[in-house]
């Protein structure tokens, strides 16, 4: 360190004055109003520099403080003693178990004369001061991977109507080598969300201890200082992947200024370099970012003298752990009470489960292929996921035997089967088929009616179903009712035919 001046240049120019017209030193000190110990230490310094009264027109303040005060044999910007590579000391912090302790104990192996610990740590807290705050932080290698979403968006025209929509650009980064990976998705929803953190694994070949993301409602449910709640299917993806996830703090940009600065940077190199090319498909705009990503990761960061991308091979990829054997399938998670009719609910599809399950509380795992009940940790049911068709997958094991018998009853079926005693009937059935929001609730009066008919001949079936459709009357009751009428008046009808033949034989025809 330089010595500590106690005059200002213009009192130092006017005691070298004073000195050169032969004023002692104690009435010096007297017109200064400072110490004769100061006056002489400055006249010695003064007369070991070669300076006397007058001075050279051309020595600034600076030139003579420099030559007043620099210590002797030590060029200015220049230490006494061998200091290391402060930046590869920088990069060998990061590897697993590295300190500062160990680092300055290997530099005085190398230099026994070399500088105690204190002044090792503050000349090192010293250079990380002229690094950028993305580096300053102190990351263990394959400990964390920061992510967010880009508050710019990357602009996608519609080739045939000229429509631009604008895709979202999510942005991982790895703590201690700050390595980049990027990609454009069209929303920031779960499913997105979720994929890209996929991806950005199968990037960097392998996964950290730990992932933070920011407060985004696809991620964490409810933010908190102390107790987030993480999204249940954000938290399968970490389980599937064996990494912990830790939202940042809400309101402590400090938590993510790594992602914070990473993206600031991806928005300069990818967006900004990217904005005069216009992109027509989410392939397009991820082909030209990966080539921007390529160049981020190669660039050779100035104060390290490294890039991003040989921190990353070197220090970071050895401390991450293995990928499993499949990438993780989307699966988005549903808590769900099995109604009354032993069925769930998910996207206006319905899917059954044992009917023993009725009002139990289940939770629904539905991927793009399938649908998988599970209660109490155990899978009780699995559908094929449904789309289109039939609102309703019914696995036949799951119904009552009460209700498994009419499993099997389809509208084709039973029409086939009034058919089959005549068209008077086939049509009363169609009637009470189409009469019901949904055909499957006239099955059971379909099956009634026809086993009323079981026992009368075909031609008063007819009749019957005749008479029904004409008056609307299209239930169980009702027909019922009919064949009940129409026996009667038969019964009633024969005395009547039995008097008129008798009156054609003659009066003595009962005798």
């Amino acid at each position: 360190m330089p010595a500590k001046r106690r005059l200002t240049m213009r009192q130092l120019r006017q005691m070298l004055r004073l000195a050169g017209s032969g004023t002692s030193s104690r009435e010096i000190a007297v017109v200064l109003g400072v110490a004769r110990s100061t006056v002489q230490d400055n006249l010695k310094r003064a007369a070991l520099a070669g300076l006397t009264w007058p001075l050279p027109g051309e020595l600034t303040d600076d030139a003579l403080e420099h030559r007043l005060f620099a210590r002797a044999g030590v060029k200015q910007g220049q230490r006494r003693r061998k200091e290391p590579d402060w930046a590869e000391l920088s990069i060998e912090l990061k590897k697993p178990g590295v300190t500062l302790l160990i680092l300055w104990e290997e530099y005085r192996s190398d230099h026994p004369d070399g500088y105690g610990y204190s002044r090792f740590c503050e000349l090192f807290r010293g250079f990380e001061q002229r690094l950028s705050p993305t580096m300053r932080q102190e990351h263990a290698a394959g400990d964390k991977v920061f992510v967010d979403y880009s508050g710019k968006k990357v602009p996608i025209v519609d080739r045939k109507t000229g429509e631009v929509r604008e895709a979202e650009l999510f942005v991982g980064v790895l703590g201690a080598s700050s390595y980049t990976f990027a990609e454009a998705t069209w929303t920031q929803t779960l499913p997105d969300w979720i994929g890209s953190h996929v991806r950005m694994f199968a990037f960097f070949g392998g996964v950290p201890r730990l992932v933070v993301p920011d407060n985004l409602k696809s991620g964490v449910n409810r933010a908190s200082f102390h107790d987030p709640e993480i999204n249940r299917s954000y938290g399968m993806m970490a389980s599937h992947y064996g990494i912990g996830v830790l939202p940042a703090r809400p309101r402590r940009p400090k938590d993510k200024a790594k992602v914070e600065n990473a993206v600031r940077f991806a928005q300069s190199c990818i967006l900004g370099r990217l904005r005069k090319q216009t992109f027509f498909s989410l392939a397009e705009a991820n082909a030209a970012i990966t080539d921007m990503l390529a160049r981020i990761n190669d660039h050779v960061m100035r104060r390290l003298g490294v890039s991003r991308r040989h921190l990353f091979e070197t220090v970071e990829r050895p401390a991450l752990a293995a990928l499993p054997a499949e990438d993780y399938e989307f699966a988005e998670w549903r808590l769900a009470r099995v109604s009354t009719d032993y069925h769930v609910e998910f996207k206006t599809f319905f899917y059954s489960v044992p009917h023993g399950l009725i009002r139990s509380q289940v939770d629904i795992r539905a991927t793009a292929r399938m649908i998988e009940i599970f209660h109490r940790g155990k899978r009780v049911a699995v559908h094929q996921r449904r789309y289109g068709g039939p609102r309703f997958g019914t696995d036949p094991d799951h119904m009552p035997s009460s209700h498994r018998r009419y499993a099997e009853w389809t509208p084709d079926r039973f029409r086939r089967w009034a058919a089959s005693i005549g068209p008077e009937t086939e049509g009363l059935i169609t009637a009470i088929l189409a009469s019901r929001p949904h055909p499957e609730q006239g099955f059971r009066t379909c099956l009634g009616i026809l086993r009323l008919y079981r026992d009368l001949p075909r031609e008063r079936a007819e009749t019957v179903s005749a008479r029904a459709v004409e008056i609307g009357g299209l239930t169980c009751k009702t027909i019922s009712a009919l064949i009940a009428t129409h026996k009667s008046n038969r019964h009633s009808a024969e005395p009547a035919a039995v008097m008129e033949h008798a009156n054609l034989r003659g009066p003595g025809y009962f005798h």
